[in-house]
């Protein structure tokens, strides 16, 4: 679906911000883009939609060389949350819609109120300006946006910002249901639990470099310190102790009365980046 060889990309003589990035993404594939502001993340993106041109390597989607693929057909094949909400704020969420949708086939467009409705949009806001809505509802209107036309290829900025828990919830679930459908899903976030929950793999980012690419999994795996923490009473006392996890094979190596809890201290995705770049995500 999306193949890049060599990327680079300069914004003047000494603000390079791209190093020859080296990536593929699958069809129907969730891909996670992770990086701390700065890194690249939104250049790259702005050269995978054809927002931004004159990038250095080679970059692919659905098979075409991204230089020649600025036709309508290509647009029409996917679909972009951005970051900030792009939505006509005099308009209502059903008018936006109906904008955006007349640039694609009729035969490719979803039922506007049905999406909505998928998405928990508040009926009595849909014909209400988008300039009276709330951050969430505008997130909302926004992934509608997206995915109006049924897109191939979907584009996914900070999807959950400005949700609550329960809407983060929901959007999550939309994103592997479009993954179900065959939609190729290439995600940018701050986020490390929607990254963690949703991605298939995840490529770090740092100072327009790759400095990692791999399953979530297997980046924990790789990371761990093989070490388990158990806490337990003893005498009346609560106490923790750390020990190498090989130990647990003869049983536990300390008197207790009562084992409270028992964990395996894995790196969390956050802790990762950091120990690869020395820099958190947000």
């Amino acid at each position: 679906m999306i193949e890049v060889k060599d990327l680079t990309f300069s914004y003047g003589k000494d603000r390079q911000a791209l190093h020859g990035l080296n990536f593929a993404v699958g069809d129907g594939e969730i891909f996670g883009f992770l990086g701390p502001n700065g890194s690249g993340k939104s250049t790259t993106q702005k050269i995978l939609t054809g927002i931004l041109k004159g990038h250095g390597g080679t970059v692919s989607l659905f098979g075409s060389d991204i230089r020649a693929a600025h036709t309508r057909e290509f647009f029409q094949k996917i679909g972009v949350l951005f970051e900030f909400p792009y939505l006509y704020a005099n308009l209502s969420v059903l008018d936006n819609l109906r904008y955006f949708a007349s640039f694609y086939p009729q035969d490719q467009l979803r039922d506007a109120e049905e999406l909505l409705d998928e998405l928990e949009f508040k009926p009595d806001f849909l014909k209400k300006p988008v300039s009276s809505y709330s951050k969430g509802m505008r997130q909302r209107a926004s992934m509608a946006r997206a995915l109006i036309s049924n897109p191939k290829l979907l584009f996914l900025d900070e999807p959950t910002s400005g949700l609550d828990p329960a809407g983060a919830v929901l959007f999550r679930q939309i994103i592997e249901n479009e993954r179900k459908k065959g939609t190729t899903v290439f995600l940018t976030t701050h986020n490390m639990l929607d990254a963690d929950l949703l991605c298939d793999r995840v490529a770090f980012l740092s100072n327009g470099t790759l400095v990692a690419l791999d399953t979530p999994g297997n980046l924990k795996e790789q990371n761990r310190n093989h070490s388990i923490v158990i806490e337990y009473l003893y005498q009346g006392k609560r106490a923790e102790q750390t020990i190498a996890a090989p130990e647990l094979r003869a049983g536990i190596p300390f008197a207790y009365d009562e084992i409270i809890r028992i964990h395996s201290q894995e790196p969390t995705l956050e802790d990762i980046f950091l120990r690869y770049t020395g820099r958190r995500l947000s």
